[in-house]
């Protein structure tokens, strides 16, 4: 099964449509994209809690790490550069952070805010070697603006 971007939107923009809440937001998305994709292994947010500090927030699949300082691993790196982190070999990112053994590659987008202020990043894991491209990413992130982008 390989994700139809255009549906997924589609399908969040519906059960999200007038939610102002984060976390609901958050939730929604994270249950959606996660079962949008086979590639999809672990799914979720991490939130910015206080300066240069990610918490764990909604998220599918098995345990996530806790807390993500923003000067470790793939989610440190794109809350810290503002930048989408394209990982094909976790194996090879160096200080990449090994919540679960079974993560052969990685996206991570930023999630920023009205204000253009980086409130959290959505994080998918994938237990296949370089499962994401450049397509995922670009269609991720304009569900995230979408999404995020008039949130204060």
């Amino acid at each position: 099964m390989s994700v139809d971007y255009q549906s997924l939107a589609k399908t969040i923009r519906s059960l999200t449509e007038g939610e102002t809440d984060t976390v609901a937001l958050m939730a929604t998305l994270a249950c959606e994209i996660h079962h949008s994709d086979d590639r999809f292994d672990w799914t979720g947010f991490y939130r910015v809690t206080e300066p240069e500090v990610l918490k764990i927030g909604p998220y599918q699949g098995g345990h996530g790490c806790l807390v993500i300082p923003f000067s470790r691993g793939v989610c440190g790196a794109a809350a810290r550069t503002r930048q989408t982190q394209l990982v094909p070999d976790v194996d090879a990112f160096p200080g990449h952070i090994a919540c679960a053994s079974s993560t052969r590659s990685e996206i991570v987008l930023p999630v920023f805010n009205k204000d253009d202020q980086v409130i959290a990043v959505l994080d998918i894991d994938s237990n296949q070697p370089d499962a994401f491209s450049q397509e995922d990413a670009d269609a991720l992130s304009a569900i995230l603006a979408e999404t995020f982008g008039h949130l204060s």
